[in-house]
């Protein structure tokens, strides 16, 4: 345990910031990988609204830094080429 106070709050801070993160990344590979297997299956016009929010949430949580820009990028591509098919 760290004796000085600023050290004590950094460790609180940080677990709480790593709740947080941990709960929005889980949120979001929940959310990306019932995309992968909905979008199969779902009419052309709902397609877009779908693809929409995806790059919201990924757009989103990027900005937050639970993900590098570039990972990001290469998801959101990717989801739009499954989209495509």
């Amino acid at each position: 345990m760290p004796h000085a106070k600023s050290c004590k709050k950094r460790l609180i801070t940080s677990r709480k910031r790593n709740e947080r993160n941990r709960v929005n990344r889980a949120m979001m590979r929940t959310k990306i990988k019932r995309y992968r297997l909905e979008i199969g299956n779902v009419a052309e016009e709902d397609k877009a609204a779908r693809l929409a929010e995806m790059y919201s949430l990924i757009d989103s949580q990027a900005r937050k830094g639970l993900m590098p820009k570039q990972r990001a990028a290469r998801l959101k591509s990717r989801m739009a080429a499954a989209a495509a098919k």
